[in-house]
């Protein structure tokens, strides 16, 4: 029988483990390097979800002025920025020193930053 996978669960910077799912995505979120990108899936699959639009519904939410969440860092698995802000995350990430063209991330997967291995 296969071993089930262990889910993993992020820690806020407190050590605090409650809170909501979109805090959980949102402590995820906020490790992420500057200059770096992960997508929504790669997010749902440390986190054991069932659905990587749960990550961008989270994403909508993170509007937190005390301790910001670098929402521009999550794209979708094919290096493409999406969603209604991409203007604004394309010239954040910009500002990071990610190029851009139109809409993909260049290098892409040497910028690709996977939470099941840095986490």
């Amino acid at each position: 029988m296969a071993k089930k996978k262990e889910r993993l669960i992020a820690v806020s910077p407190s050590g605090k483990k409650e809170g909501s799912l979109a805090d959980l995505i949102h402590d995820v979120v906020r490790q992420i390097p500057c200059g770096r990108v992960t997508s929504y899936g790669a997010i749902a699959a440390v986190l054991d979800l069932p659905n990587p639009r749960m990550v961008g519904r989270a994403m909508r939410t993170a509007d937190d002025k005390v301790n910001p969440i670098p929402f521009q860092r999550v794209i979708n698995s094919s290096g493409r920025l999406t969603g209604e802000y991409r203007d604004w995350r394309k010239k954040l990430l910009e500002k990071e020193g990610v190029t851009i063209k139109g809409d993909k991330i260049v290098d892409f997967k040497t910028l690709f930053w996977d939470p099941a291995k840095e986490l």
